[in-house]
């Protein structure tokens, strides 16, 4: 689809809202493929895929909103880009995850979640949890990413990205103890929800 192309492309654009919206667009083109089966090739959705990965975790404007501009929402964008994916590219299931681990963890974005960010990511990991390829080990292995991210923490002011990723977490926990709307609880659900308190540990230790 020339969209899906032209999409992929506006990811390196020099505008924000450019490639944020290229990530949503993005999105309801992965929605008509995974529709429609072998409207696309893999091939090409995994070209598109190429392009989003390099994207995604590296993007610093993570605005939800601008006063001049409007909405912007590069995370919640490329998280509902991201779940797309999950749908038509089941095997890339667990790089997906990785991604989403990344883009909470992200040191070099200023900007705190404001805008919900928090519960559309937190969403699409619960999505691509549903893959049905995944193992135990691949549900959780992402978490990784997490933890090492705070193996250098030190006391003082909650930088962005820690808070982004413990209001990520925390969202997630919800989701995987209330399910999504009309599917239920992803597989490994319980031993992906260990491992996120475990994490939370740290800035809570009061939790049992």
């Amino acid at each position: 689809m020339d969209i899906g192309d032209t999409s992929a492309t506006r990811f390196t654009h020099p505008d924000i809202q450019a490639r944020s919206f290229a990530a949503l667009v993005l999105a309801r083109v992965l929605g008509r493929v995974s529709a429609v089966p072998r409207v696309v090739a893999e091939e090409t959705a995994d070209r598109w895929y190429g392009a989003f990965a390099a994207w995604f975790p590296a993007e610093v404007d993570t605005r939800g909103w601008d006063d001049t501009l409007g909405w912007l929402h590069a995370v919640a964008h490329g998280a509902d880009a991201a779940a797309a994916f999950a749908s038509v590219l089941p095997w890339r299931g667990s790089t997906l995850l990785d991604l989403c681990a990344r883009r909470m963890t992200a040191k070099a974005a200023p900007h705190r979640y404001v805008q919900l960010e928090d519960a559309r990511l937190a969403r699409a990991i619960t999505t691509i949890l549903f893959v049905p390829s995944l193992s135990v080990d691949e549900a959780t292995g992402w978490l990784d990413t997490v933890a090492h991210a705070f193996a250098d923490a030190e006391p003082g002011p909650v930088p962005p990205w820690a808070f982004n990723t413990f209001g990520t977490l925390q969202s997630l926990h919800m989701h995987l103890a209330r399910g999504l709307a009309g599917r239920g609880m992803p597989p490994h659900a319980e031993a992906v929800a260990t491992r996120v308190v475990a994490v939370l540990r740290g800035p809570f230790p009061w939790l049992s």
